[in-house]
């Protein structure tokens, strides 16, 4: 299979309403989609990163930069055989998180072109011993008033979903009322986890103790920026608790995780696809977890397009052994999608396999021109 051309696509995704978390708004999400074309048009391929700057440095700038570096490489397989190329070329890029949003997006793209003109799902590339034919995602509940809150509780129920997840500010009383009015809305019946987002200071960690042990609250995710000074006075009280801490912004990198892992820190760890790099890098840190008997969920970026979500469905499907999914959220977040597939979980979370060869979706070319920023579109020839 001959590539003929790259084409990069910078998209500002629209939010259905504000999904703010303690560090950034969030009212549309600024992705980056690969497409490559293959055998004279008749075969294409796509993949998808989202640029977190607080987390990997990454911009839209950057990712559509270090992907036109890449594909100038002597080793892009211009010329595509077989997979063990793309996972040649993936392990000869440079390590380090800051390049990890363009990775996952040139390899997802490779693989999906393959994947097609093999007419095999992406799934087949990868060791089927953690197969699990469905998953239930967890819901996420943005910073918002109690008013917000409720709505959102009340759908959440009927869906008969209660793994939680809800994000976390600096104010203490906004947190407070986020989690009993949570608490009202279900009673006992909902295993929650608290999402910072690494925004709180040692003063308001130790303030919401009390709060997290009246509550059963199960997972504190990354309360504290790991270089703070008295981040590890606040793990050994938090982890006398009974509360499992998991590390998020902070193990963006397989030598991150290493690192994480040898301190102790933390019990679990969020792993992402779009964060750590692609599948090929995700399942490196997936196995040295295993390995190393850690936890781990596997989440998402807030605004994945539903071909990120596809991606990152297989991914869960891949990974049985999980202990909380989140993602496949387009339906509920989106204004508008670049698929015409939803890739969206159903009641009680539930989700499986999609259909079709690649990554199982079919892309809206009308929504992919409206959403893109022509003026930043980048076009890779064939050397």
């Amino acid at each position: 299979m001959q590539i003929e051309k790259v084409n990069v696509y910078k998209i500002l995704l629209p939010f259905k309403d504000d999904f703010s978390i303690s560090r950034m708004q969030g009212i549309s999400s600024n992705i980056i989609v690969v497409e490559i074309i293959c055998d004279q048009g008749r075969v294409t391929g796509y993949g998808e990163g989202l640029p977190v700057e607080f987390i990997t440095k990454e911009t839209p700038a950057t990712v559509v930069k270090d992907i036109n570096l890449f594909t100038q490489k002597d080793y892009f397989p211009w010329d595509l055989k077989n997979v063990s190329q793309i996972w040649n070329f993936v392990d000869c890029l440079p390590d380090g998180k800051e390049h990890n949003t363009a990775v996952c997006a040139l390899e997802m793209s490779l693989l999906d072109a393959l994947a097609k003109r093999q007419g095999r799902s992406i799934i087949k590339y990868f060791s089927q011993d953690f197969f699990a034919d469905r998953v239930c995602y967890g819901a996420t509940i943005p910073l918002a008033d109690k008013k917000r809150i409720i709505e959102l509780c009340e759908l959440i129920r009927k869906m008969e979903i209660n793994r939680l997840r809800v994000k976390m500010s600096k104010d203490l009383k906004q947190n407070k009322d986020a989690i009993e009015t949570i608490a009202l809305m279900f009673g006992n019946d909902y295993d929650l986890r608290l999402d910072p987002n690494s925004a709180w200071n040692r003063d308001l960690a130790f303030k919401h103790i009390p709060l997290i042990k009246k509550h059963n609250i199960k997972i504190l995710e990354e309360p504290m920026a790991k270089e703070d000074p008295d981040f590890a006075e606040f793990t050994e009280v938090i982890k006398s608790t009974g509360v499992m801490l998991m590390a998020c912004e902070s193990a963006a990198s397989l030598k991150d995780v290493i690192k994480i892992v040898k301190e102790g820190c933390y019990q679990m760890i969020n792993v992402k696809l779009s964060r750590n790099g692609g599948f090929r890098r995700t399942f490196k840190v997936i196995d040295y977890l295993r390995a190393n008997k850690v936890a781990f969920q596997l989440g998402c970026s807030i605004g994945e397009s539903g071909i990120l979500s596809a991606a990152g469905r297989i991914l869960c499907l891949l990974c049985g052994d999980a202990v909380y999914y989140d993602g496949s959220y387009d339906k509920y977040l989106l204004k508008k999608n670049i698929t015409d597939n939803d890739v969206s979980f159903g009641p009680g979370g539930e989700a499986g396999p999609l259909d079709g060869p690649g990554l199982g979706v079919k892309i809206n070319r009308q929504n992919l021109s409206f959403l893109s920023d022509s003026s930043k579109t980048v076009t890779i020839m064939r050397p």
